[in-house]
């Protein structure tokens, strides 16, 4: 459930905090209040792209938090396995930040990409938006509807087509690449024996590469190696002023004061470890340099190996490992090739296996897609009947798609008849805007009878409906926030009339603090009296009369009386 919306420096909202409560939360207003800047401050924070204007002006940045309270046990079982740290308490806290040039998502405190928050949201609350009952109109959408009243006995069929259907595209693809007339053969056998016979004529050892980089590196630098090494030597152990011709002359100046101060002897014997350690220095250095090798003849053969292996890598790879997977992979075309009536023959068999297996599990797909579509029907007509459909025939047709998909071959269609004696047709060929939107609140019924979605929002499902109809609609809201948590904005008096809480959205002008004016919305909750002059202006418009607010008593006194009868 959602308990709680903070909104700050959001388009029109400064700052607002909003406490939803179980059952039916109405939010209500004047059109251009900003309801639906709530509503798309939600879906903001659920993972929807934020517009780049939606900033308040001369705000630093949004911030969007929804609070969730989980009750259900599967629900926080499955936000575990996506790595949500859940309190003991239950709570979910998702939260977005919004600045100039980047926003920051976190679930409980965490930073999290937006894929992961809109994993974590598709389990805790569903968003039915203005429009998306013209989603009907799409018939791909039917198919997405069946799949969803039928997901506990598709899922694993469903996940067996799509890699038999990714085997299937595989070979398929493969055997349209294989159409080659002799000629093309003996052009390609050709071009890949000239390009294996390089690759093994070259030799090529595992890490060979970054031994002669090392190699290549040292002789490169050789002549600098052995000046710098001269220079240390001519230092150390030159006959003009070196080091050690130094400590020679400073040993005999130390022996000769030595008998005259015992003191002086420790100095003597610290000096002759100096003079041993400077020679033992001049020893392992003459060695050294005495054992460098600049052979030129060896730099060109380091060289010219190291520009065979970098073009070989222009070729076939960025290391030696890919150059011989090449190798690998041009040998196995080559041994196709040679043998290509075989291959082509072979090809052709594992197609034809492939879609036999697929036929079959497209077959099984279809046949409880049948089954499924068959109680989804009833459902859906009853639902109709409940939303003030006196004469409904609602039916689903079954076609088959022209090649296989990772879907199956169903290719699915609703089709209804709203009036007596006409047959069924498309929706797109019947339905108004109003039914449209009444069909997608009966399947969304219908869809939440079984789901573990404890929130869901409607954002105007009412659109095009009034009258009685819309008095049957807001029964049916009413009757599936039993089971739900639902958060609706409506300009229906009927639907606000049964609300367990009721919210109004209005849009001011104000003055901030240096007293400039500024276009604000606020989100209140309202109490009885104050619903009850809502729906009075929800009801009557400009002029609300002692009439108006007598009907609007009367409508939220029947709206209760509907509800006890549930």
């Amino acid at each position: 459930m959602l308990q709680n919306l903070h909104v700050k420096n959001l388009a029109l909202i400064d700052e607002a905090d909003v406490e939803f409560g179980e059952g039916l939360n109405i939010l209500s207003g004047e059109t251009g209040a900003g309801k639906s800047i709530i509503i798309g401050s939600i879906n903001i924070a659920l993972g929807e792209k934020a517009p780049k204007d939606i900033l308040r002006k001369n705000a630093e940045f949004a911030l969007i938090e929804l609070t969730f309270e989980v009750k259900n046990p599967n629900t926080v079982k499955r936000l575990k396995s996506l790595g949500v740290e859940i309190s003991e308490d239950n709570i979910v806290v998702i939260s977005k930040k919004i600045k100039p040039n980047r926003t920051i998502g976190r679930v409980n405190g965490e930073t999290v990409s937006t894929s992961k928050i809109q994993e974590i949201s598709s389990i805790l609350i569903d968003i039915h938006g203005q429009h998306e009952h013209q989603s009907l109109l799409n018939r791909k959408k039917h198919l997405l509807i069946l799949d969803e009243f039928a997901k506990k006995n598709i899922c694993d069929i469903k996940e067996k087509i799509s890699e038999a259907f990714s085997n299937y595209r595989k070979l398929i693809n493969e055997r349209e690449n294989a159409n080659m007339n002799v000629e093309e053969r003996n052009r390609e056998l050709s071009f890949l024996e000239f390009e294996i016979n390089e690759i093994e004529s070259a030799d090529l050892k595992e890490n060979e590469d970054e031994e002669l980089e090392e190699k290549f590196r040292f002789f490169s630098n050789g002549k600098k190696i052995l000046e710098k090494l001269n220079s240390v030597r001519e230092i150390t152990n030159g006959e003009l002023g070196g080091v050690a011709e130094l400590l020679d002359k400073a040993m005999y100046d130390v022996q000769f004061v030595v008998n005259y101060d015992d003191k002086i002897q420790n100095l003597s014997n610290e000096l002759s470890e100096i003079e041993s350690l400077v020679n033992d220095f001049n020893y392992e250095l003459s060695n050294y340099i005495s054992e460098l090798d600049f052979d030129e003849a060896q730099f060109y053969e380091i060289d010219s190996r190291l520009n065979l292996i970098n073009s070989l890598k222009a070729k076939y790879g960025r290391t030696i490992n890919d150059i011989l997977e090449s190798y690998e992979e041009k040998t196995e075309r080559i041994q196709v090739l040679q043998e290509y009536d075989e291959y082509i023959k072979n090809l052709d068999e594992n197609i034809k296996k492939e879609r036999d297996n697929l036929e079959t599990l497209c077959n099984e797909l279809s046949s409880i897609r049948k089954k499924a579509s068959v109680k989804l029907v009833e459902k859906i007509k009853s639902a109709l009947l409940d939303l003030n459909f006196l004469d409904v025939k609602f039916e689903m047709s079954f076609n088959r798609t022209k090649d296989y998909t990772n879907e199956g071959f169903d290719d699915i269609e609703f089709l209804i008849s709203t009036n007596p004696g006409e047959p069924v047709r498309p929706l797109q060929d019947v339905a108004s805007g109003g039914e449209l939107s009444r069909i997608m609140l009966a399947i969304k019924a219908i869809m939440a009878e079984d789901d573990e979605i404890e929130t869901l929002i409607f954002d105007e499902i009412d659109t095009g409906i009034s009258g009685r109809t819309a008095q049957m609609v807001s029964e049916k809201m009413d009757l599936l926030s039993q089971s739900h948590q639902i958060i609706c904005i409506t300009h229906l008096p009927q639907i606000a009339a049964m609300a367990n809480q009721h919210f109004l959205i209005e849009k001011s002008i104000e003055k901030d603090s240096k007293k400039n004016e500024m276009t604000v919305s606020r989100i209140h909750s309202l109490d009885y009296d104050q619903s009850v002059n809502e729906l009075a202006r929800m009801i009557g418009g400009v002029e609300i009369t002692e009439k108006v607010i007598d009907s609007a008593r009367e409508m939220k006194s029947l709206a209760k009386s509907k509800k006890i009868g549930l």
